[in-house]
């Protein structure tokens, strides 16, 4: 599989991203810098990775500036073309910044950073990183944001949950939600969605921190196994 992860001036998980999809995952993967806006010299990509961390320092909104960057232009037009594109945390904010999915990442409930792990519960398996989980399956992923409070209107929610495009919600260690699981505050406790196409794809949790032995947890793994069994 060949991968691209997008670089941006402040971005901090993209080499966490190039060591997991190209060490572990054994992918074929290139670092994209966010002035390029001519992607063929990267061959024929499989999936697009925007990773996390602070884009442009998170002035004005968090992923607001990058969403400009003249590297967004291509990834739009290759998500348009039915291409897979994976944003984790500043990346799923640049995403809905871009408008390649819904509704935005608002301040934490507690207007604090959050830096610590998390239940997750699987919400659907019919998707191109979550086709290795089972709905309903709960799994342990770290978070480190404090723009991570999804949102979005009434209307656009209950086309989610129609749609069935919400990917994970938070919960606790036996998958039950709550406001008090609900860490950040997001709206009906979403941590991560895709688009209607099904190949755009946003969470605030960052399972290339929890994909080998050596960091204690290997269930983002079954993300990242996900994709490759659907692309391969």
């Amino acid at each position: 599989m060949n991968v691209g992860v997008v670089v941006f001036p402040g971005s901090n998980c993209d080499d966490d991203m190039m060591h997991v999809m190209g060490q572990v995952m054994a992918c074929d993967t290139h670092k994209i810098w966010h002035k390029e806006s001519d992607l063929s010299s990267y061959g024929k990509l499989d999936c697009i990775v925007v990773p996390g961390g602070f884009s442009y320092g998170d002035y004005l909104r968090s992923g607001a500036i990058a969403r400009y960057s003249p590297v967004m232009q291509e990834v739009t037009k290759f998500a348009n073309q039915g291409g897979f594109v994976f944003g984790i945390c500043n990346g799923f904010q640049v995403l809905t910044e871009a408008q390649l999915l819904p509704g935005v990442l608002l301040r934490n409930k507690d207007q604090k950073f959050i830096c610590q792990n998390v239940y997750l519960k699987t919400e659907t398996s019919n998707s191109a990183i979550t086709n290795k989980l089972q709905k309903e399956e709960v799994i342990k992923i770290p978070i480190a944001h404090a723009d991570g409070r999804y949102f979005a209107d009434d209307d656009t929610i209950k086309s989610l949950n129609d749609h069935d495009q919400v990917l994970f919600r938070y919960c606790d260690k036996d998958g039950n939600k709550a406001e008090s699981v609900n860490v950040n505050g997001s709206v009906q406790s979403i941590a991560g969605i895709m688009n209607k196409q099904r190949n755009v794809f946003g969470m605030m949790p960052h399972p290339e921190r929890a994909s080998e032995e050596a960091l204690g947890n290997t269930q983002g793994k079954k993300l990242f196994e996900s994709l490759l069994a659907y692309l391969n």
